[in-house]
């Protein structure tokens, strides 16, 4: 949504089970998602879980910062979400909320999919703002995709994904 003179898709298509879906204005599905406090110190660094006022404003920051996506799979005929995004050169904040999507690869094909959004709007590289030290699933994900630590934050690393490193382009950040 908040892209500059780029008109944000109402679907990014990822593969055939895996979508993002643009947000809408509705979340109160998801609060259960930020009802885990163990997820919630992932993502924010304190342990306490989100009510409905809170992850209303966290969406609405968001989605005024870059384009915020929810993940979708799609199983037994129908699409579902399992998790958010939002796309923002300068921070990429994911979370797969439903846990019995985590550890499937989920992460980084949205991530994958994201990285070639950027490359064909021409930016020159991406950033996530933090990884926490002890995220080391999110940190996997991250560096898997080309994304390296550049600098140390109190907590953890900010990370950065530079397009021109190493001659790469979009075509080279194809996953299966």
């Amino acid at each position: 949504m908040s892209i500059p003179n780029i008109e944000q898709p109402e679907y990014l298509p990822i593969d055939d089970t895996l979508r993002l879906h643009r947000y809408e204005g509705r979340c109160s599905f998801a609060l259960s998602w930020y009802q885990d406090a163990a997820m919630v110190k992932l993502v924010d660094n304190v342990a306490e879980p989100y009510t409905l006022d809170k992850l209303t404003r966290m969406y609405t920051y968001l989605n005024q910062m870059g384009e915020l996506y929810f993940i979708e799979v799609h199983e037994n005929g129908i699409w579902f979400p399992i998790g958010d995004v939002t796309f923002w050169r300068e921070d990429l904040p994911i979370v797969i909320g439903n846990a019995a999507y985590r550890g499937r690869g989920i992460g980084k094909k949205v991530i994958s999919a994201l990285i070639r959004r950027g490359a064909s709007l021409g930016y020159e590289s991406l950033f996530v703002n933090e990884i926490y030290d002890f995220n080391t699933a999110s940190q996997k994900c991250f560096t898997s995709v080309g994304f390296r630590p550049y600098e140390k934050t109190e907590n953890g690393w900010k990370y950065r994904l530079n397009f021109t490193e190493n001659g790469c382009s979009a075509d080279f950040f194809i996953f299966p």
